[in-house]
């Protein structure tokens, strides 16, 4: 009919993918994410993981924790493996990919960069730190992923804009560098990356506060946007 069955109006989009077995995330993996913090471009992909209980709908709240003072975004284009794999070969990557979203990986950045051992883990893994959706579009509905505009704005303000061709290493690759470590399965979210524009890095730094509506969109898949609480 082309009519919705339930008034998006009354409806509450949850994640496309709620619990998945692992949330993957690839660090300083976009050129100019690279040179905005004055570091070498990496010469094999940077991994770190998210808890599955960071994931949280796409227009749902970010709870902003008592712990941190320096509450950051990161657009990032999401990958779903839809097939299970291990030691994939990159030319059959995409073959183990199910489809993309749009994912922000908030960042504790005091945590991720100086508490902790400065190991990433706890500052990225706070619960509510991965809004993703708004809906998972299939590899096929893809024209090109590596081709996509790659935006996000803070209160309106446009914070990043780029386009996914500017990825160090692109799905194929990291599908295939994550699989030599550990079995991919159905429902795994491998986040890619985020380009500049973060808040950390801009003189002087911008941090998100309670209140604040952070959106982040995709070209061809869709927004999400997230208030602070």
């Amino acid at each position: 009919s082309g009519q919705h069955r339930v008034l998006r109006v009354t409806a509450q989009l949850l994640a496309p993918v709620g619990d998945p077995e692992k949330v993957i995330c690839v660090g300083l993996n976009y050129h100019d994410h690279c040179q905005e913090q004055g570091v070498k471009v990496p010469k094999e992909p940077l991994i770190f993981s998210k808890f599955p209980s960071t994931i949280t709908g796409p227009f749902d709240d970010i709870v902003h924790p008592q712990d941190t003072s320096e509450l950051d975004w990161e657009v990032e284009l999401a990958a779903v493996i839809g097939k299970r794999g291990r030691n994939i070969e990159e030319a059959a990557a995409l073959e183990h990919v199910l489809g993309f979203t749009v994912a922000n990986d908030v960042s504790a950045r005091d945590w991720q960069m100086r508490r902790n051992g400065r190991q990433w883990l706890l500052g990225k893994t706070f619960d509510t730190f991965c809004p993703l959706g708004p809906a998972i579009v299939t590899r096929e509905a893809v024209a090109d992923v590596h081709n996509l505009w790659i935006r996000s704005s803070v209160n309106g303000h446009r914070m990043q804009d780029s386009n996914t061709r500017h990825l160090i290493f692109g799905v194929p690759t990291l599908v295939a560098w994550v699989s030599r470590f550990v079995t991919l399965v159905p429902g795994d979210i491998l986040l890619t990356g985020t380009p500049a524009g973060v808040g950390v890095f801009r003189k002087p730094p911008v941090f998100l506060k309670r209140g604040d509506e952070v959106q982040c969109e995709i070209e061809e898949l869709g927004t999400i946007c997230n208030r602070v609480v």
